[in-house]
């Protein structure tokens, strides 16, 4: 078992929470959403986050989320979808854990995405996830250590990502 947090980055709706969720339950470790982490710590909604104090502030938020994970024992983490924007957010996963890009089709994310739940789209469409998405995805490709592909639906998801750590965890020489 992997002895540092594992960081999952993707866009929303590619499956970080349900997959990372899982894997942490697998690998009886707690699970951490920097979201609603931030939403605790605040105690507002993302979007009211958003609407009251900026994506500024929330970027910001995310990083000493990130800073504070740093002090804690290993954790499973789903992340923003924008929190790969920060290089200070990229150096602090790769500080203190491995970052696994959770890779969903494009065409599928708009088929599962609730555009009232994404603070950066709410009103948007379409149109603007297909924008999103083509602005950040060398983003998450750049950052991350290993990608899973998550297009094969959720229980194939789930088992290729604890799979993929337990794969991580013996090329490393540390076993469950």
């Amino acid at each position: 078992m992997l002895q540092d947090h594992i960081f999952l980055v993707g866009m929303a709706g590619c499956g970080k929470t349900s997959l990372g969720q899982r894997l942490a339950q697998a690998m009886g470790r707690p699970f951490v959403d920097t979201d609603q982490r931030i939403s605790e710590i605040l105690s507002m909604s993302v979007n009211d986050i958003y609407a009251t104090l900026g994506e500024d502030f929330f970027r910001i938020a995310e990083t000493a989320v990130l800073a504070e994970l740093a002090g804690v024992a290993p954790c499973v983490v789903s992340t923003g979808e924008g929190t790969v924007l920060v290089k200070e957010n990229i150096a602090l996963m790769k500080n203190h854990g491995t970052i696994i890009f959770i890779d969903r089709p494009l065409d599928q994310i708009l088929s599962d995405i609730k555009m009232d739940r994404r603070p950066t789209l709410r009103g948007g469409t379409h149109e603007d996830v297909i924008e999103q998405y083509g602005a950040r995805i060398g983003y998450y490709r750049s950052a991350a250590d290993y990608r899973l592909d998550n297009s094969h639906g959720y229980q194939i998801g789930v088992s290729a990502l604890n799979t993929l750590v337990a794969r991580i965890g013996e090329s490393r020489g540390v076993f469950a």
